[in-house]
């Protein structure tokens, strides 16, 4: 199963410090691919070499428009711990257009399963964080059915991410906990984001690893969000 992509909101521009393209290339590609809206979430602070928190401050001065695509800027927050602390002080949520959150081993103290699910859920229910990102990805051990269920209750979108699977990363149980993760949400009527996770303009809504994942779970296309900008504003609102 394949949708025509209309969004993506898991995008990243040099400021995070490890990828490739500036703001406005990454809305021209976007434009070129009939993107209509566009997340911008650079790193938060707890990844070396990203951008200091006074960037976030000033985004009030970007517009909200570039080449005829709508742009949502705002943070990939890193989860910390079991707690489900998050890096970033809540002072700047109210600035940011989006905010995302996720594990990275690189600023990552985890716990049991348990205790790691517990925090995960922990940051579902916050009611700043709109997106988990790759919450399939192997870096954090995880029990899945909570935190999809508590997704569902919190209208916080579980992203399937197409980094992930990119096989040079090496990420071995991606493709599995991701297939668990879209199971779950079909069973309980959860719907999930799609992300592309790109370091480079030349990656937006490039979902090419997810196709064979939706077809492997029969996931239903009502419960994909990216070919709905004005439900996926709506749902997260």
């Amino acid at each position: 199963m394949q949708i025509i992509p209309k969004l993506d909101v898991h995008t990243h521009t040099i400021v995070s410090g490890h990828a490739y393209s500036t703001m406005q290339e990454m809305a021209q590609e976007a434009a070129n691919r009939g993107i209509e809206l566009l997340g911008i979430t650079e790193h938060a602070p707890g990844i070396p070499g990203t951008c200091d928190p006074i960037y976030f401050r000033n985004l009030h001065v970007v517009p909200r428009e570039m080449y005829g695509v709508k742009l949502l800027l705002g943070a990939e927050l890193n989860i910390l711990d079991k707690n489900g602390t998050l890096d970033l002080d809540e002072y700047y949520y109210s600035i940011l257009d989006l905010r995302i959150a996720g594990v990275h081993t690189l600023c990552w103290d985890g716990g049991t399963r348990e205790e790691n699910t517990q925090g995960m859920i922990n940051v579902v229910r916050n009611p700043w964080v709109q997106i988990i990102s790759h919450p399939g990805d192997g870096a954090a051990e995880l029990d899945f059915e909570p935190i999809v269920l508590a997704a569902g209750e919190s209208k916080t979108l579980l992203e399937i991410n197409n980094s992930s699977l990119i096989p040079s990363r090496r990420k071995l149980q991606a493709r599995g906990n991701n297939i668990d993760i879209l199971r779950l949400c079909r069973k309980h009527g959860v719907p999930v984001i799609l992300g592309s996770d790109a370091h480079t303009a030349f990656s937006i809504a490039d979902y090419c690893y997810l196709w064979d994942l939706l077809d492997e779970t029969n996931f239903p296309s009502e419960l994909i969000m990216n070919d709905k900008p004005d439900d996926f504003l709506a749902y997260i609102s």
